[in-house]
């Protein structure tokens, strides 16, 4: 079973230190089993895929609700908040959905939880997708809600790195998980080295000693870190603006479901994709207290800087989802960046990434989104 990897990271005022995108430990067997048990994914005991409306814009013809669990790839905060949104505002209940959202955390493995049924739908990336496609797990990605990942390396002002360019040879405090996603990335296209490397321990500590430093980060998180604890505002260099194109935060679920029940998976997207949009263009306050509920941790500073960031660097809406709607993927995304990496050798060359998406469910126009 393919293994969820996100590089590590920290939240701003959260005391449990987060992993970034990319590494994330597996949750055992016993506890998929557990989730699978008690908790039920849908409205139909008999069968994992409930009986869908006609009409995918109503709710079911008996006038129930379909239950639908999404899970998360980490504690409830900013970059959720478009679910969360369609869950205050009663979005998903607009689309017959009775939804809940299952909070990640550092010992959860989103594939076992997907494929053991303890959830219907999980936020993946890019990069596992392809993975599950080589382990034969059969999961597909049917939208894409960040069209640019928020990983960033961080540079201490003043010190000449003006450019990405400008950090090769400097010493970079990396997760060892970043070795299969942005790494070789890297060094094939800025000729960065693997001497460079230095492990990095969720600590900004060693950063902050070291001016001639880089460090890996999250764009919505340790900058404000940085700010607050070095007392400067560090140089931030996104990586999906100098080349690094994964989609981030999608929505996949099980072959099975896609091929059984599509309308259920369309309303699931569509009602998530709304609630992005009014989380993004609207009042973000409903979604923002259930954040803070699910995730007693979270301030309302991180919130705000997260949402700032997201905004101001087009993590969610920009490319093609500026016209195509929030959520939306491309043939050309998926066949860049699965190109790229099989180079690197961190995708086998003959695998049909084809199979780990779907453009089925996406694309429909940002203004009938916000309509």
């Amino acid at each position: 079973m393919s293994l969820l990897r996100y590089p590590p990271r920290q939240i701003l005022g959260v005391s449990r230190r987060k992993f970034i995108q990319y590494g994330a430990l597996a949750v055992g067997s016993g506890l998929v089993a557990a989730c699978a048990s008690n908790q039920s994914s849908t409205s139909t005991a008999e069968s994992p895929v409930a009986e869908a409306p006609a009409d995918s814009g109503s709710p079911a013809a008996s006038g129930e609700l379909t239950k639908v669990t999404y899970g998360t790839n980490w504690y409830a905060q900013a970059e959720h908040g478009g679910f969360y949104q369609a869950v205050a505002t009663g979005i998903y209940e607009d689309y017959g959905l009775d939804v809940t959202i299952q909070m990640g955390g550092p010992q959860v493995n989103g594939t076992q939880l997907l494929m053991g049924g303890a959830v219907d739908f999980f936020m993946g990336y890019t990069s596992d997708a392809i993975k599950a496609i080589e382990e034969n797990i059969p999961k597909v990605t049917v939208a894409a809600i960040f069209q640019k990942d928020p990983q960033i390396l961080i540079a201490h002002p003043n010190t000449g790195a003006d450019s990405i360019e400008d950090l090769k040879g400097r010493p970079i405090f990396i997760s060892a998980a970043a070795n299969t996603t942005y790494w070789p990335f890297l060094k094939a296209k800025y000729g960065f080295t693997d001497d460079q490397k230095r492990t990095y321990n969720f600590n900004p500590g060693p950063f902050l000693a070291d001016k001639n430093s880089v460090q890996q980060g999250y764009l919505s998180s340790e900058p404000l870190s940085i700010r607050k604890e070095g007392g400067f505002e560090p140089v931030v260099f996104l990586l999906a603006d100098h080349g690094y194109d994964p989609y981030s935060t999608t929505i996949e679920c099980k072959r099975e479901l896609v091929e059984q029940n599509p309308d259920l998976v369309q309303r699931f997207v569509e009602a998530s994709i709304k609630g992005w949009y009014s989380y993004l263009e609207g009042d973000p306050a409903p979604a923002n207290e259930l954040i803070k509920r699910d995730n007693p941790e979270m301030t309302d500073e991180q919130i705000a800087y997260g949402i700032e960031k997201m905004k101001e660097y087009g993590i969610v809406i920009s490319g093609e989802a500026e016209t195509d709607g929030i959520g939306a993927m491309t043939d050309e995304r998926w066949r860049s960046f699965f190109e790229t990496m099989a180079e690197e050798g961190v995708f086998q060359p003959d695998t049909d990434y084809t199979q780990a998406y779907t453009l089925e469910f996406v694309n429909k126009g940002a203004e009938t989104y916000r309509a």
